[in-house]
């Protein structure tokens, strides 16, 4: 079971250089996507400990990234994994806790409910931040 913690938040975030692998995701059945894309991501990583993971989905486009924020030492191209930034700005923030896998059955019904409140901004993408195994920040981009 999941539970909605810290509902329609508001937050500033800055730009967040990330490491990534992409996959091309059905709307309506993204979680598929991202399944395969952490798991190539964590496959080239090796060591997981002490990393912050997102997960980006841009609508427009179909694409679904799964991102490792880059830390000094990285080396993408060694890894065989893309750069790009995830763009900072406001987003509507909600937090799902529960356990993997039942809980991200939930982020898409979540991500819905963040965006009927939010003024969005289809410029930049939506964002899934995992803080720990059982808690993943939900963030919706807002003008």
């Amino acid at each position: 079971m999941y539970a909605a913690r810290v509902r329609h938040v508001r937050v500033k975030r800055n730009d967040t250089p990330v490491m990534f692998v992409a996959a091309e995701a059905d709307p309506r059945v993204v979680a598929d996507a991202a399944q395969r894309a952490f798991g190539e991501l964590e496959s080239r990583l090796g060591a997981l400990r002490g990393r912050r993971f997102f997960g980006v989905f841009n609508p427009t486009s179909s694409e679904y990234l799964a991102c490792v924020q880059t830390t000094n030492g990285d080396e993408p191209s060694t890894l065989g994994l893309s750069e790009a930034v995830i763009p900072g700005g406001a987003y509507l923030r909600g937090t799902l806790t529960g356990r993997p896998p039942a809980v991200y059955a939930q982020i898409a019904p979540a991500f819905d409910e963040l965006e009927k409140h939010a003024d969005a901004d289809p410029s930049r993408p939506l964002v899934e931040f995992y803080r720990r195994y059982d808690e993943i920040d939900l963030l919706v981009p807002v003008i």
